[in-house]
């Protein structure tokens, strides 16, 4: 019987047919591994999500942590899936060897590790945060950090997280108010209040190792007076350090992680790399932390998809438009129009959003493996002005394809007998995670468009360019999508001129969230063109589903940018001019 969680053949055909991913094992850095390897992992990550997190996905949901005054419990099965992680040697998956990690191409963890999050978002939360908070510290840390707290978090025995927000200061961390008082050993003593941490609290490792944002007092004001400091739960003598939970927040979904509200008593903080460069060292994490909660809502809507689509086939419902005979047998649901055009639309998010983050993923290992300057600055450039749109197109319609498969479902998709109706609550805080998509907004139009005179923008357009050129020599529609795509990607390069080109950055911002959907609809178009150029040539029903699925998009799904681009071009002051008074 086919998973449910995800498409294996659909992992195979990006990750060999197209993103050539056994080419990877030429550079040096993956020459250990092959195809056999790639497997392996895959097959084994698969394992694990069936036998491990999969079956408590609902116990977890329906039996949050609980806190007491004193102490976290959260379910026993939570501990049993994390132990068989780290036991698998799996949290250690694409990281150095030199710190004892396994040095797989990113591209491939990505793609096991989608297995985990979509059997299990809630508890593959810890291992995310801990696998993005040992990359941080073997990126920056000292050696006695690294050697302190990587490999103990590399062996499961502890668990990482980040602590950023503050509840007066939200996303702005600008306005965060936790101080780091220097001392005379050299650690710092951290005294504040962090909201939002998750996995800041629970015991089921030895110890919790906190990434903390905070001001050394006399620094710079703003973004450029924040430190990072690692705060331990446990002090290395064994002794409790001064961060304790005040409560736990209750969340509509993903319930099975702590979310903490921590409160930080001279607590006693290392600090990491030099201070006030703390908020440069975290977007190391940040990054990565969005691009993993890309993937943890691209393998939400695709299991919600995967469990549409099964019930689509087993519920007999109606008969066809033309049967006259009211004794005419019923026919599965898969059979009716509108449900083909829910399941098309589920396919096209989907596996779009699939395609999005296992590119990114390999654009790092590109960039870790560059054979020249050049091919990094490329890389580095590309995966600037995409990570934004791989951590909120997805947060955005991979949602969408949860709230089209509890249509699917009918009366079912909101009951609590079917897992959809969480699936959909578990990704709705993914617009929410790691800054919101109005954040990624104002980062993609406010920075990543603009650095470097428009380098990111011009890297990107080279890249749909090459693939456009490579449809136009396909057989079939898929020169139709070229010309759709290079049309709807000037139009855009156009709009972001004019809008600039105003002078009025005020009104050119402030339908930033705009700008960012119609951006992410032509990215997915791209992507859903490369897997049409690939599949060329091909028969099959998998292969015809593809083609199928792109024109899903192409005819529904990008026509949507026109009107956006309209409005965008227009500098429309509609929201800016609206008052407060006239709500």
């Amino acid at each position: 019987m086919k998973s449910t969680l995800l498409s294996r053949r659909d992992l195979d055909f990006l990750l060999y047919e197209w993103l050539g991913v056994e080419e990877l094992t030429k550079r040096e850095r993956f020459a250990d591994h092959s195809r056999e390897t790639f497997d392996g992992v895959l097959e084994l990550c698969q394992e694990l999500a069936e036998r491990y997190f999969a079956p408590h996905n609902k116990t977890s949901d329906a039996n949050e942590p609980t806190f007491d005054g004193s102490r976290v419990t959260v379910i026993p099965e939570v501990k049993e899936a994390l132990d068989a992680f780290a036991a698998a040697d799996l949290i250690g998956m694409s990281m150095d060897a030199s710190v004892g990690g396994a040095q797989l191409p990113v591209c491939v963890a990505q793609a096991g590790f989608a297995w985990i999050a979509a059997a299990n978002v809630s508890t593959s939360g810890y291992v995310m945060l801990t696998i993005a908070n040992a990359n941080l510290l073997n990126e920056f840390g000292s050696p006695e950090l690294i050697d302190t707290y990587v490999a103990p978090m590399l062996a499961g025995r502890y668990t990482g997280t980040m602590a950023l927000s503050e509840t007066q200061a939200g996303s702005s961390l600008a306005d965060i108010t936790t101080r780091a008082e220097p001392q005379d050993d050299g650690t710092h003593r951290l005294s504040g209040s962090k909201m939002w941490i998750s996995g800041a609290e629970h015991e089921m490792s030895d110890n919790i190792i906190n990434l903390v944002l905070a001001k050394i007092p006399g620094g710079p004001a703003g973004t450029k007076g924040i430190s990072l400091f690692v705060v331990p739960k446990f002090l290395p003598d064994g002794t409790r350090n001064g961060v304790a939970i005040a409560g736990l927040n209750h969340k509509m979904g993903q319930r099975g992680i702590t979310n903490t509200v921590l409160n930080l008593d001279e607590a006693v903080g290392y600090l990491v790399g030099e201070p006030h460069r703390g908020l440069y060292y975290m977007f190391h994490m940040m990054n990565e932390a969005r691009l993993g909660v890309g993937m943890g809502a691209v393998a939400l809507g695709y299991t919600g998809y995967l469990k549409s689509l099964q019930y689509a086939r087993e519920r007999p419902q109606g008969r066809p438009l033309t049967a006259k005979d009211p004794t005419t047998p019923q026919v599965p649901i898969v059979e009716h129009a509108d449900v083909k055009r829910m399941l098309l639309a589920q396919k096209s998010y989907v596996e779009g959003g699939m395609a999005l983050a296992l590119y990114c993923a390999r654009l790092i290992d590109l960039q870790h493996t560059a054979e020249s300057e050049s091919e990094r600055d490329e890389t580095t450039l590309l995966l600037d002005i995409l990570t934004p749109i791989a951590k909120s197109w997805p947060s955005q319609w991979c949602l969408e394809a949860n709230n089209l498969a509890i249509q699917v479902h009918g009366g079912y998709g909101y009951t609590r007998e079917y897992d959809v109706e969480q699936h959909y609550r578990d990704n709705r805080l993914n617009p929410i995670h790691e800054g919101t998509n109005g954040i990624q907004s104002l980062d993609l139009l406010g920075r990543k468009v603009t650095q470097r005179g428009g380098a990111s923008l011009a890297e990107l357009g080279k890249r749909i360019g090459g693939a456009v050129e490579r449809a136009r020599a396909c057989s079939g529609v898929a020169a139709d999508f070229a010309d759709a795509l290079e049309a709807s990607w000037q139009r855009l390069v156009t709009v972001t001129t004019t809008m600039f080109a105003a002078g009025d950055p005020e009104a050119a911002m402030a339908n930033s969230a705009i700008y960012l959907e119609a951006f992410g609809h032509v990215v997915i178009a791209w992507m859903w063109l490369e897997q049409v150029v690939v599949a060329d040539g091909s028969s099959g029903d998998f292969y015809d589903g593809k083609r199928q699925a792109a024109a899903y998009f192409f005819r529904y799904e990008l026509p949507r940018t026109a009107a956006q681009l309209d409005l965008l071009e227009s500098l429309d002051r509609t929201t800016l001019d609206m008052r407060d008074t006239w709500f």
